[in-house]
């Protein structure tokens, strides 16, 4: 059974620039800069016919690209830190792509995504971290600036069971191409 997830793949050079952010909590485990992603919707372990449902149903995803903001550092976990994240700010063009994969994903019959969605990169995920001692590598990598780069696809991703990290393996890729360029494929493949 496959374990699926959408997203958007963060640039080679955007991820070189995360993974400078590396280290600085104890126990935590980083992830390779090549796993960095922005999960749109995990829809987990599933069976080889519903994979291809969600394959198949992706390809009628209608969005123009756009950019995506990486706004800062953060956790999630409050006072049991869990991961460190970089935050990824919420425009109308990432909450529209993200929530058509969810009603997709509810239209083939899969149960409807039980968090809120909070766009985010991991960068690592913690274990047994302090709250002061996260607090200490927010506070000095206070000078993170926001950085953005251009989206123009989104993959669906399968992963091994594990306890996340990677690696993760690109299914299937979708361009980002608007009604336009959805109406100019179908034009070209007759």
């Amino acid at each position: 059974m496959p374990r699926l997830f959408t997203a958007i793949e963060v640039p080679k050079e955007i991820g070189t620039m995360l993974s400078m952010l590396r280290g600085g909590i104890h126990g935590a485990r980083w992830i390779d800069p090549e796993n960095y992603h922005l999960t749109l919707r995990f829809i987990g372990d599933i069976d080889d016919r519903t994979a291809n449902e969600v394959a198949g149903i992706l390809d009628f995803v209608e969005r123009p690209s756009f950019k995506v903001t990486l706004t800062g550092l953060g956790q999630f976990g409050g006072k049991k830190p869990r991961a460190i994240i970089a935050s990824v700010q919420p425009t109308p063009a990432l909450i529209e792509l993200q929530a058509e994969h969810e009603r997709m994903m509810q239209r083939i019959g899969l149960p409807a995504e039980g968090r809120r969605f909070t766009p985010h990169v991991t960068l690592a995920r913690l274990r047994d971290a302090s709250v002061i001692e996260v607090a200490d590598y927010l506070s000095t990598r206070g000078g993170f600036r926001s950085v953005s780069f251009p989206v123009s696809r989104f993959v669906l991703y399968s992963s091994r069971a594990s306890q996340g990290g990677g690696p993760y393996i690109v299914e299937a890729d979708y361009p980002l191409r608007g009604r336009a360029g959805l109406e100019q494929r179908y034009a070209n493949a007759m």
